[in-house]
């Protein structure tokens, strides 16, 4: 079985970076152009305002591109932190919000996304304040690193969910990746973080696992202190070595000789029992979710948002839209995109239209990564290709990473672990995307083969 199961994540992992290969091809514009509310309603048979649990609902995020640091092994679209640069980049990014509020969109759910949101508390503050009123948001996840918590009281009745990366709480990963001087030992994280506990409803530790310095010991190590810091969410994401961060992360944390990914998922998973698993990386505390009487809680506990939501507007320099089978890339420069928001035009710069095939795996990915997805409401809901679903299940029972029963499609112990095999190869090459356009645009250049683009 181990054999088959070892086949079917080689061909699978294949199989998507051919996709990205092939599907990432980006049309840079001439002309403006934005997402509309029309095209979102297009997307699914579902009514483009409907309360379902299909999770049809818009979201919308918002791009803070800044960071006082920068981490060996992250590739997010950030800026050295400016004091005067970053004022006038939210209000810029404010500028936008209302433009995209004039546009007729509305949203109940908004994530912002860095860089370190919280960098600047005073302007994140009356940009979350605008979002809530424009749109009556009933919930607003928010990152930060540990060095940002102190004055979370301000954020309480805006902020929702707040994610903190940790990433390590072993001392000599963190001197590694330069996380020590910066935020502090592992001792300084924890008294950091218990201050920061039931501050807002849903606090989430973020942590990596499989860097090339980490034995099992130190993962059971920060799976314990995290569980004794009793957030109510944690999160493992695994290391997303690409081409792009592979010599960084080489250089400081040296080549691994064995890669311990797999293990070390499954022992994340036999460590975290006692927690409901909210997707394939995410945990959630069951006495949270079992006590909470809004029912949408487990919801409100998950962290991919392009899982919970299949469109999302964006906002700010670098942000993405999914609209309709089409992504919209805002411009990643920061004075351009200023200056396009501030002049009234569109902040989209390049868009990219994705085949029915690619749409259809794409939303497959995104649904069954939480762990289960109801079958007739997602061939009805998204109107997919009933043979190419047919023959992905098939594939998939055939390697034993799902089951079947009725119309309920589960994953399996090893298919959860697929899951993230594909997930983080999809980050992956959105990574590229990014990576791509922060580089900036050759002149006169028409389209971009996205994967296929030196750097």
């Amino acid at each position: 079985m181990k054999f088959l199961e070892n086949q079917a994540i080689f061909t699978a992992t294949k199989i998507m970076r051919q996709a990205l290969y092939t599907e990432l091809n980006a049309n840079i514009l001439s002309y403006d152009i934005a997402p509309t509310p029309s095209q979102a309603q297009l997307f699914t048979k579902a009514n483009f305002n409907e309360n379902s649990a299909a999770g049809n609902k818009l979201l919308l995020y918002a791009h803070i591109p800044f960071c006082d640091t920068f981490c060996p092994f992250c590739s997010f679209h950030k800026y050295a932190y400016d004091a005067q640069i970053a004022l006038s980049y939210f209000k810029s990014l404010r500028k936008q919000l209302r433009a995209i509020k004039d546009a007729g969109f509305s949203f109940d759910s908004m994530y912002i996304g860095g860089g370190t949101t919280l960098i600047n508390e005073n302007e994140l503050e009356k940009t979350l304040i605008l979002a809530r009123d424009l749109f009556d948001l009933k919930e607003i996840s928010c990152e930060s690193d540990p060095n940002h918590l102190d004055n979370l009281e301000r954020f309480k009745g805006l902020i929702t969910r707040l994610s903190i990366g940790v990433q390590s709480f072993d001392d000599d990963i963190l001197r590694r990746v330069s996380r020590l001087e910066k935020f502090g030992d592992s001792k300084t994280l924890i008294t950091k973080i218990q201050k920061a506990i039931d501050v807002l409803p849903i606090l989430s530790l973020d942590l990596i696992f499989n860097f090339p310095s980490q034995t099992k010991q130190m993962l059971v190590r920060d799976i314990q202190t995290a569980q004794m810091l009793n957030p109510q969410q944690i999160t493992f994401y695994p290391l997303m070595k690409s081409n792009l961060t592979k010599d960084k992360i080489a250089a400081s944390l040296g080549v691994e000789i064995k890669d311990n990914e797999r293990e070390f998922y499954e022992l994340i998973c036999a460590l975290m029992q006692e927690y409901s698993a909210n997707n394939a990386w995410s945990f959630a505390r069951k006495d949270k979710i079992s006590s909470a009487q809004d029912e949408n809680f487990n919801h409100k506990m998950k962290d991919e948002y392009c899982a919970d939501h299949t469109q999302y507007i964006g906002a700010g320099s670098g942000a993405f839209s999914f609209i309709n089978g089409r992504l919209y890339i805002n411009a990643f420069d920061l004075n351009e995109y200023c200056e396009r928001v501030n002049s009234g035009r569109s902040a989209v710069i390049a868009i990219n239209d994705f085949s029915k095939r690619a749409r259809m795996l794409y939303l497959f990915l995104t649904k069954i990564f939480s762990g289960s997805l109801n079958l007739d409401e997602f061939i009805n809901l998204y109107s997919v290709n009933e043979r190419e679903l047919g023959l992905l299940l098939r594939a998939l029972k055939i390697c034993g990473a799902i089951t079947q029963n009725g119309q309920k499609i589960e994953l399996s112990k090893f298919g959860r672990y697929l899951m993230v095999v594909l997930m983080k190869e999809f980050y992956i090459g959105m990574d590229r995307v990014r990576a791509v356009f922060k580089a900036g645009l050759k002149p006169n250049i028409k389209r971009l083969k996205i994967m296929s683009e030196s750097l």
